[in-house]
């Protein structure tokens, strides 16, 4: 049986009714990841997975039905997994071992699930392309000389290379969503609080949040429900109901209503990604949802207002790592002074400095209220322009990314041309609303790009149902 072609559904069914063992899958899985090693997507398994999968097979046998009972997992490299290294793709880290689950592991554990082993990543989750990992660069799964996007391009790779059934990412300014598109499988960015944060290495603490990629949108409601829910050592956290949202999915959009906004339908420059897009608004409006024509005049500054948060918050999350406490200490350092300086420069990467140093900038004295604090207002008003267009709208369609996969190389020489690839998928991270990228089409290389479906806060089933029937109906 190709187990890389079955959905995470249809994996759980086997395992439930034992016609499958969660050994002969882990051990698929891990062939697989062996075999398509030139990808680098996963940086390590983990050497008990088998005995995981062992345990889960005894447990199954038993009478245990847990959600993801045997159910072999990826996790991105920046989530903690006690007892096991988590580098977050940086030299600083390479060998620091996780003294505490996350929570979003200890959750999919609670359900049952065989932790497989960690993804490879942008380091720190800086970056839009997987090109600046400490251990080499991911391929896209379906392009070699392409990226997979990023930061989580080695989980998107995964998922899409039929290396796991399911994998977890983080997405700070489209980390999971994009990758996402990139590759052609489904990821969301929940809403903000909605999947607890505790045990993943900070990159922007107030705008990113952990989430799954899959094969199908089902799947990722399946897998959602599994991940949600507040935690006691999470303050950010919500402590909410945690909805089905599989019994979300209707399977029609009648009466849908679904935004439009002008100032994304302006922005938007690839022939094959506008095309698209306007085909999927008029697809939508023909099978029954109404289509509200609205407007955020400040979308254009989403751009920069990310690039002064999110280094701002990196510069402070990063600051522990000194090569005092636990991160790696240059050897060639002989006084205080010198073990931060050397330990620093040494061990992290260029991308990873450049937004260190733009976030001590508008951090520092003379520039906080000049950058920081309107970045912060610019962020308040936003959110009030988007509480005005989810009053007359259930979803927004927009975008995923500005095109298909990009060549490997071709933009790593200029930074700007990387930052503009979060051009549509920021918004989300800046709200605070949940995001979800289904697959939707293919560019002028036959490479596929997703579009996103946006709702309110903690209104995921309505992105999920959408999202399905584009995924069933149009995708293409």
């Amino acid at each position: 049986m190709k187990f890389e072609e079955l959905s995470l559904l249809e994996i759980v069914d086997l395992l439930h009714s034992q016609k499958v063992s969660s050994e002969e899958l882990t051990q698929y899985f891990i062939d697989r990841i062996n075999d398509r090693k030139e990808l680098n997507a996963v940086l390590e398994i983990y050497d008990d997975a088998i005995e995981q999968a062992k345990i889960a097979d005894e447990k199954i046998k038993s009478g245990f039905r847990g959600k993801l009972a045997g159910v072999p997992v990826l996790i991105k490299d920046n989530i903690l997994f006690k007892g096991k290294k988590a580098s977050c793709a940086s030299k600083f880290l390479e060998n620091y071992v996780a003294q505490y689950n996350s929570t979003v592991v200890d959750k999919m554990l609670a359900e049952g699930a065989v932790i497989l082993g960690r993804t490879n990543m942008d380091e720190f989750a800086m970056g839009s392309s997987t090109e600046n990992s400490a251990y080499g660069n991911t391929l896209n799964a379906i392009d070699p000389t392409r990226v997979p996007g990023g930061s989580s391009g080695g989980s998107a790779c995964a998922v899409r290379a039929g290396l796991c059934p399911v994998a977890l990412g983080t997405d700070t300014g489209g980390s999971i969503r994009q990758p996402a598109s990139y590759n052609g499988v489904v990821g969301i960015k929940p809403t903000y609080g909605r999947v607890s944060r505790y045990g993943v290495v900070a990159y922007a603490s107030s705008i990113e949040q952990v989430g799954p990629f899959t094969k199908n949108v089902k799947d990722n409601a399946y897998m959602l429900s599994i991940l949600s829910g507040g935690s006691q050592n999470d303050e950010t956290s919500l402590k909410v109901e945690v909805p089905d949202y599989l019994s979300q999915i209707k399977g029609n959009i009648k009466g849908v209503k679904v935004g439009v906004l002008k100032e994304v339908s302006d922005a938007v420059k690839d022939l094959d990604v506008e095309k698209t897009y306007f085909d999927l608004i008029e697809f939508l409006k023909e099978n029954g949802a109404e289509i509200v024509y609205t407007t955020m005049p400040h979308f254009a500054l989403t751009l920069p207002c990310y690039y002064i948060i999110a280094p701002a918050e990196a510069s402070s999350n990063l600051g522990r790592f000194d090569g005092i406490k636990y991160s790696r200490r240059s050897a060639t350092a002989s006084n205080v002074d010198e073990i931060y300086v050397k330990s620093r420069s040494e061990g992290f990467g260029k991308e990873v400095k450049r937004r260190i140093m733009l976030g001590n900038f508008v951090l520092s004295s003379g520039y906080f209220d000049a950058y920081y604090n309107k970045a912060k207002k610019l962020q308040q008003k936003l959110k009030k322009e988007a509480e005005e267009v989810f009053k007359s709208c259930d979803v927004i369609i927009l975008p995923t990314a500005t095109g298909e996969a990009f060549e490997i190389g071709s933009k790593t020489q200029d930074p700007i041309a990387m930052y503009k690839e979060d051009l549509f998928t920021i918004l989300a991270n800046i709200l605070g609303v949940p995001a979800l990228s289904v697959p939707c089409g293919q560019g002028s290389h036959g490479l596929p790009f997703g579009m996103q479906v946006l709702a309110d806060c903690l209104k995921e089933g309505q992105a999920y149902n959408v999202a399905d029937y584009i995924q069933r109906q149009y995708g293409r």
